[in-house]
């Protein structure tokens, strides 16, 4: 029996959590959804779990930002797939992104966030949008 892929989710704002858990669903995935940077990187560091690729905001609030949680990831895994999703960084992207990650802009359609992932999970990269 084939697992589903579990994808570490950060995202502060709970109604777009929901929807990026509910998206990922749909697709095939599973979603393990944390408020803040901190909570997901503590989950990731614990090894409890296999998560296949990071899907964060970049403004997470009080603690560790997106650029911060996923720079902290790759540092564990150098080609763990990132996905930012953001509606005020795309400038800073290119500065503070990881490599062979994906940022996507808010609002998005469920199938930009689907097809980024599949593209990472899939290729361990993609091209950069």
């Amino acid at each position: 029996m084939n697992e589903v892929p579990l994808i570490l989710v950060v995202e502060d704002e709970y109604l777009l959590r929901r929807e990026v858990e509910e998206i990922l669903t749909g697709a095939g995935f599973a979603g393990d959804s944390f408020p803040s940077g901190d909570t997901a990187l503590a989950s990731f560091m614990d090894n409890a779990k296999t998560y296949k690729a990071l899907i964060t905001d970049v403004n997470l609030g009080d603690g560790l930002n997106g650029w911060e949680v996923a720079r902290r990831i790759r540092e564990k895994e150098a080609g763990f797939p990132v996905i930012y999703i953001t509606a005020y960084s795309a400038a800073e992207w290119t500065a503070h992104g990881v490599p062979n990650s994906i940022l996507i802009s808010k609002p998005f359609a469920p199938t930009q966030l689907v097809t980024a992932l599949s593209n990472l999970l899939n290729v361990g990269s993609a091209p950069t949008t």
